[in-house]
């Protein structure tokens, strides 16, 4: 059976890679794509919301993902 939890989103053309998601990430699940924009490696995100909260353009939000 498969489980759904949240993960971070970051819409890639709103996205300013100001870095600020990925400072705050403390299971390093966010990184900068060639200076273009945040990108988020699910498998290591938990969904704590602390990118959300960082993130000075509020583009960040929490989808569900199964697992």
């Amino acid at each position: 059976m498969s489980q759904i939890r949240k993960t971070a989103t970051v819409p890639k053309q709103f996205c300013v890679a100001c870095g600020a998601c990925a400072n705050v990430c403390r299971k390093g699940a966010i990184s900068i794509y060639k200076g273009s924009f945040a990108q988020v490696e699910t498998s290591l995100c938990v969904g704590c919301k602390l990118c959300e909260n960082a993130c000075p353009a509020s583009i960040i939000y929490m989808e569900e993902n199964r697992s």
